[in-house]
C-alpha cells in the first residue's frame, strides 16, 4: 500500500484546510485510516482515524470538534477537514493504514504504512 498526502499549505489562525492521502496498491487490506502529525522538537501524535468497517472515527483531544475525518472508499481516499485552526496545529501532516485494525487506532505502533507527509503551518 501506497499513501501520498497532500493539501497543506499556509493559512492564518482561524482558517481552514483540507488534506487528501491517495491510497494505491492493497487498500482493502487497510480496514483503518489515520492522522498524525508532527511538530518540531516534539514526538508524532496522534489526530484522527476512521474505521472502514464500523465507519467510527477518533479524534485526538487537540482538535476535537474543529477536524473532521473522513473517507471515500470508491476512491481509495482519506480526508482532514481542519477547521478554526490554531497555531499549535502547524506541523507535518502523515497519513497512515492499519492493515489489521486490530490494535488502539490512536497508536502510531499499530500503523504498518505510512506517506510522505504534508506541511501544515498556521500563522498568527
Amino acid at each position: 500500500v501506497q499513501l501520498q498526502a497532500s493539501g497543506g499549505g499556509l493559512v492564518q489562525a482561524g482558517g481552514s484546510l483540507r488534506l487528501s492521502c491517495a491510497a494505491s496498491g492493497s487498500t482493502l487490506s487497510t480496514p483503518v485510516m489515520g492522522w498524525f502529525r508532527q511538530a518540531p522538537g516534539k514526538e508524532r501524535e496522534f489526530v484522527a482515524a476512521l474505521s472502514r468497517n464500523s465507519g467510527a472515527t477518533y479524534y485526538g483531544d487537540s482538535v476535537k470538534g474543529r477536524f473532521t475525518i473522513s473517507r471515500d472508499n470508491a476512491k481509495n481516499a482519506v480526508y482532514l477537514q481542519m477547521n478554526s485552526l490554531k497555531p499549535e496545529d502547524t506541523g507535518v501532516y502523515y497519513c497512515a493504514a492499519d492493515r489489521t485494525g486490530y490494535g488502539s487506532p490512536i497508536y502510531r505502533i499499530n500503523y504498518n504504512y505510512w506517506g510522505q507527509g504534508t506541511q501544515v503551518t498556521v500563522s498568527s
